[in-house]
């Protein structure tokens, strides 16, 4: 059985190789917010890290506009020491109204 056979263990969101991750570790990520919501993206961002990495700086959070001006995407750095803040911070952005992925 290849891994894309294979069922999703846990919640979509969550990590389905734990073993792979290292922590502690730096995460780099960019979220793209739906068209013309930035500002919404950028507010939802920040309740979201505030709340789930007290120590985050919200100042850092980079908001970029795609080439063609349509969407914009928020470049992210957090510090991560366990699989469950991964599955955390997925699930949380998956819930979240404004962001249409994750990369």
């Amino acid at each position: 059985m290849t891994n894309e056979d294979q069922p999703i263990k846990g919640k979509k969101t969550d990590i389905q190789n734990p073993e792979l991750w290292e922590f502690p570790m730096d995460y780099p990520m960019s979220i793209i917010g739906h068209e013309g919501q930035q500002e919404t993206l950028l507010n939802e961002l920040k309740l979201i890290l505030g709340s789930q990495f007290p120590e985050f700086d919200l100042a850092s959070i980079q908001l970029v506009p795609s080439k063609t001006g349509r969407f914009h995407s928020a470049r992210v750095n957090v510090h991560l020491t366990a699989a469950e803040q991964v599955n955390e911070l997925y699930a949380a952005l998956d819930a979240a109204k404004t962001v249409r992925m994750v990369v």
